[in-house]
């Protein structure tokens, strides 16, 4: 069972017309109308009751509709884990410097950002000692 499979036979239950979630789909009439066929036969069971102009769903179309919208939810929701993987939401950022002028100009950027920014100043043990 493909997710692509799933996704055309939930256009056709949300259309209740193969003609029309074929156009929706941007695909051939026939070719959707294989591709249902074809899930009808590789789970074995009767999907849809077809008439001339429309087509309604079975016991088992309305269990596999539900079931296809929780896989494309789950699917559609670790896609988007994965692209935000390389996305930093958040951690430690610790910078050492000599006191200088240019601190002032950090302080400026980070200002600038606009990210909330939330730490504290240490200072080294060998600064401490000489003051």
């Amino acid at each position: 069972m493909e997710i692509r499979v799933l996704k055309y036979f939930l256009e056709t239950a949300r259309e209740g017309s193969v003609t029309r979630a074929a156009a929706a789909l941007h695909i051939s009439q026939p070719s959707l109308s294989k591709q249902l066929k074809d899930l009808e036969q590789e789970l074995g069971k009767k999907l849809f009751v077809r008439s001339n102009y429309s087509i309604k769903l079975t016991d088992e179309g309305m269990l596999l509709r539900k079931r296809a919208e929780e896989i494309l939810e789950m699917v559609e929701k670790t896609t988007d884990e994965f692209k935000a993987l390389g996305d930093i939401t958040g951690g430690d950022v610790r910078i050492g410097c000599a006191e200088s002028h240019l601190v002032s100009h950090l302080a400026q950027v980070i200002r600038a950002s606009g990210k909330t920014i939330r730490g504290s100043a240490t200072t080294s043990t060998a600064a401490a000692r000489s003051r």
